[in-house]
C-alpha cells in the first residue's frame, strides 16, 4: 500500500502523527481484499452537540472505487472506536460488493422466445 493512496484529514481537531499511523495499519487490510481502490479517503471530525453536551467523534470514509463510490461514516464516544468501526463498515460493503459481482455473473439470463420461425433440418 502507498500513502498517497490514502488521504486522511482532521476536521475541527489536529491529527498527531500517531493517529496517522493507526488509521494507515488499519485500512491496509481494505487494499488487500480489493487492489482496484482508486483513492481512500477517511475524515476524522470531532463534534460537539450542543443538545446533549456530548462529545463525538465521528469517521467518514469514502472509497473511490471504479463504478459507484462507497461511502461510510461512524459515530462513537471514542475517537479509536469511531475508526475500528468505519474500517469494520467499509471492509464489509467491500466484501458485499464483491460477492454481488461474482453473483450477478453466475446468473443465468432468462430463455427469450425467438420471435420468427426456424427453418427445417429436411428443407436445408
Amino acid at each position: 500500500m502507498k500513502q498517497h493512496d490514502v488521504i486522511v484529514s482532521g476536521i475541527h481537531m489536529d491529527l498527531t502523527p500517531a493517529i496517522k499511523n493507526i488509521v494507515y495499519e488499519k485500512v491496509e487490510k481494505l487494499f488487500k481484499h480489493e487492489e482496484n481502490i482508486i483513492r481512500l479517503q477517511i475524515e476524522l471530525e470531532y463534534c460537539t452537540t450542543n443538545n446533549s453536551q456530548q462529545n463525538r467523534y465521528m469517521a467518514k470514509g469514502h472509497i473511490e472505487i471504479r463504478r459507484k463510490p462507497i461511502i461510510v461514516s461512524t459515530a462513537s464516544d471514542d475517537l479509536y472506536k469511531s475508526i475500528d468501526d468505519l474500517v469494520q463498515k467499509l471492509d464489509r460493503q467491500l466484501r458485499r460488493r464483491s460477492r454481488m459481482r461474482t453473483v450477478r455473473r453466475k446468473e443465468s439470463r432468462p430463455d427469450t422466445p425467438v420471435p420468427f420461425d426456424l427453418p427445417d433440418e429436411a428443407v436445408a
